[in-house]
């Protein structure tokens, strides 16, 4: 079902389109920034909870600080002082968080509107395109682009993306949907149990986020969640890597390359009993524990706040354009970038 979602700054018309299984589970997105703006899925009870957050109006969405739901590109995460080099070209974009470059700076994908070039209301299956022009945020290439949301019927929302250039440039999409699986009104996810099946991650230099280089093993440390424990229990340990980003903000690291589809984590809330897993085939994916949600009002006139929503974003690991050792985010020129996540839901007593 295709609404009407108010317009731009410059008038352009927006939209949201809803689709819905025969699970009576439902998925809301919208042309701008090709977003995810609801996600209802029944509870134990069968009671249909929205477990993403995120905003009633366009304007939400264009001066957020949050990214709720939004796809984040060229290149999601961090890359140290905006700064990389491609075929020996030295590549700047904006400086845009602590010194550096955060989810590709103020004009990212998150803030335009996308085009719809494919609709299956049948298969619930939405594909939005855009084209980033060359020397577009700083990067290399004319890029086409595309995400495809679909629905199953199986509970699950699974994220396509397709990307080529004429230029050798970098590529490293992700989805910024915070969850929250007591609804998106459910208040702290500190007691969600997570379970990230990651027996390392990139350990970070600073507060500001840009990681040292290393492969860490999360073994004997508060970083582990091979088991799955409670989000809050060790998010204010004494520990110097959660003290540096105020809690969990981290790559954990899945695999050494891209391609192979793996389980990379899993949800659950007692409170609703529903449970979210999540699969990519991504070599990482930054666990984000909403330490830096400001206080806002989100959909509904809901009061949103710190660790309210937890991101489980794939992608490449954060700067690894510059790094050493980290796989790379290069897309060359003719090549097919695709990738695919997916998020699927169930109940359990």
């Amino acid at each position: 079902m295709k609404k009407n979602f108010g317009t731009m700054p410059d008038g352009t018309e927006l939209s949201t389109y809803s689709f819905t299984n025969k699970n009576n589970m439902t998925m809301t997105v919208t042309d701008l920034g090709a977003t995810i703006v609801s996600v209802r899925v029944p509870d134990r009870d069968g009671v249909a909870r929205d477990v993403v957050l995120g905003y009633d109006t366009p304007q939400g969405y264009l001066e957020h600080t949050c990214y709720f739901g939004a796809v984040i590109g060229r290149s999601g995460n961090r890359i140290d002082k905006g700064r990389f080099e491609i075929n020996g070209k030295v590549c700047q974009m904006d400086i845009n968080d602590n010194e550096n470059n955060l989810h590709s700076g103020n004009d990212g994908f998150d803030k335009r509107r996308w085009e719809v070039t494919a609709l299956n209301e049948a298969d619930n299956r939405i594909t939005f395109t855009m084209e980033s022009p060359d020397g577009d945020q700083g990067f290399p290439g004319n890029f086409k682009v595309s995400v495809t949301y679909t629905l199953t019927d199986e509970n699950e929302i699974v994220l396509h993306y397709t990307g080529t250039s004429d230029q050798d440039t970098v590529a490293n999409l992700t989805n910024h949907s915070y969850f929250n699986l007591a609804g998106h009104d459910g208040g702290s996810i500190e007691d969600h149990e997570l379970q990230l099946l990651a027996k390392a991650y990139t350990p970070v230099r600073d507060g500001k986020a840009i990681p040292t280089g290393e492969i860490a093993p999360v073994a004997g440390t508060p970083m582990d969640f091979l088991t799955a424990k409670p989000i809050g229990r060790d998010i204010e340990a004494d520990f110097e890597q959660l003290k540096f980003v105020g809690g969990y903000d981290h790559n954990y690291v899945l695999s050494e390359k891209t391609g192979e589809m793996k389980k990379m984590a899993e949800a659950y809330c007692r409170r609703s009993g529903i449970v979210m897993e999540a699969f990519t085939d991504c070599c990482g994916v930054q666990f984000y524990a909403g330490n830096f949600i400001t206080p806002q009002t989100g959909k509904d006139g809901v009061s949103y706040g710190k660790r309210h929503g937890f991101c489980l974003e794939s992608q490449y690991f954060p700067d690894s354009i510059n790094q050493e050792g980290f796989p790379k985010p290069v897309l060359k020129a003719g090549d097919t970038y695709e990738t695919v996540t997916s998020y699927r839901f169930s109940v359990k007593e």
